[in-house]
């Protein structure tokens, strides 16, 4: 199945990821990663990194040609803020024992984010050696990965887009929800929200977060179509595709809840009110006339479009840093350190969860169909699908 792993630091020499499980004879091309990277940098309230930050991608290994050759795919993204600034980062991120301890280390940790948790798990006595890796950096070492994904997804029909629902205290009132095709047009909003005046509140919020060195947090909705019936399983609980879409979302940095459909509101309405009718009818077979369920039922696709949200918390590192904290060192009361932030990354978040669903959803559609190439994985979809239209089910 498809499996992917990611190493390096915020700020070391670069982020690398290799993915296992790729069909043989995908089409891959450099301009697609980097073209998904570019969109993880978007959003208005982004800081000044994203300004100057940008991702060299190096494919090393397992594409030739252009097309993946079925053995694990490695891909470097380089750091540039390590050539940027050699005297600072490469000596302090530097591997070589001579080149350390850090003359400054970094002890007064900031509440919310993994500094201290992470120095008391492993001993450290400066929050840089936990922060460089938890920071969300990370995401653009998973977005190329998600890339990947989204290629291969595209060969078997099904899309991917996410869009900002909440940012801060301002919400979307529309029930309009974007398709396919409207990518373009919420990557074209600053805020990557479908409904204009929504976006415009957001931006107020973010402009008055901002003037207080504060931060937002916020809510994305992600919406995959032409995902097919059959995906995930009821039969164990680590093979129920809400339970791995879930635990995929969850684990972007920063996100503390994540729903399906519609999970949370759901818990407050009547069984009457809360489960899609089904239908049927000869062009399209059975249909849920609704999203109540977001697309899954018992743990498995039910051919409807997937709907998965996720709510991030306002980020941990201020541009106005008030939080109280204590001081590792003194154990004196401090307040949390400051690294250049932004004022939100909601909507860069929804992007990296694209990612994440999209690498789920590719994972269990190569359970589902098999397939050593991508020839013989899109037959075995083509195959499914005709059975199943002419399946036993109220034969």
């Amino acid at each position: 199945m498809i499996r992917f792993l990611t190493a390096g630091e915020s700020h070391g020499r670069a982020l690398v990821v290799i993915v296992e499980g790729l069909p043989a004879g995908l089409p891959v091309a450099a301009e697609a990663i980097v073209d998904e990277l570019a969109r993880r940098r978007l959003g208005f309230g982004r800081g000044p990194r994203m300004r100057f930050e940008r991702d060299e991608v190096t494919l090393v290994s397992g594409i030739r040609h252009g097309r993946t050759l079925g053995s694990p795919v490695a891909i470097e993204i380089a750091n540039t803020e390590w050539d940027r600034n050699p005297e600072k980062w490469q000596r302090e991120m530097s591997p070589d024992a001579a080149d350390g301890p850090t003359e400054a280390p970094l002890t007064q940790v900031r509440p919310g984010h993994a500094d201290l948790a992470g120095m008391q798990k492993y001993g450290f006595t400066d929050a840089r050696d936990v922060l460089e890796r938890a920071s969300a950096r990370e995401t653009a070492a998973r977005v190329a990965a998600g890339a990947l994904a989204k290629q291969l997804l595209g060969r078997l029909g099904i899309e991917i887009v996410s869009h900002v629902i909440q940012l801060g205290g301002a919400r979307s009132k529309s029930t309009e929800r974007p398709g396919p095709g409207d990518l373009a047009r919420v990557d074209a909003s600053e805020v990557r929200c479908f409904d204009p005046a929504a976006a415009d509140e957001m931006i107020a919020a973010i402009k008055e977060a901002s003037k207080e060195g504060d931060s937002l947090g916020g809510i994305v909705e992600v919406l995959a179509y032409g995902v097919p019936v059959g995906l995930g399983s009821h039969v164990h609980w680590d093979r129920k595709l809400d339970a791995a879409l879930a635990r995929a979302v969850m684990s972007i940095q920063a996100v503390k809840g994540v729903e399906i459909g519609d999970g949370f509101e759901n818990a407050g309405r009547l069984g009457s009110a809360a489960h899609d009718p089904i239908s049927w009818d000869a062009e399209h077979g059975y249909r849920r006339e609704g999203s109540l369920a977001g697309g899954v039922e018992g743990g498995i696709s039910t051919g409807e479009p997937v709907v998965v949200r996720a709510a991030m918390k306002p980020l941990a590192t201020l541009n106005r840093p008030t939080l109280k904290t204590v001081d590792t060192a003194s154990k004196q009361e401090a307040v949390s350190f400051k690294e250049r932030t932004d004022v939100t990354a909601v909507p860069a978040m929804g992007v990296v969860a694209e990612t994440m669903v999209a690498l789920v959803l590719a994972d269990e559609a190569s359970r589902k169909f098999g397939g050593d190439s991508l020839d013989e994985l899109v037959r075995n979809q083509a195959g499914y699908l005709d059975a199943l239209r002419d399946g036993p089910v109220g034969g």
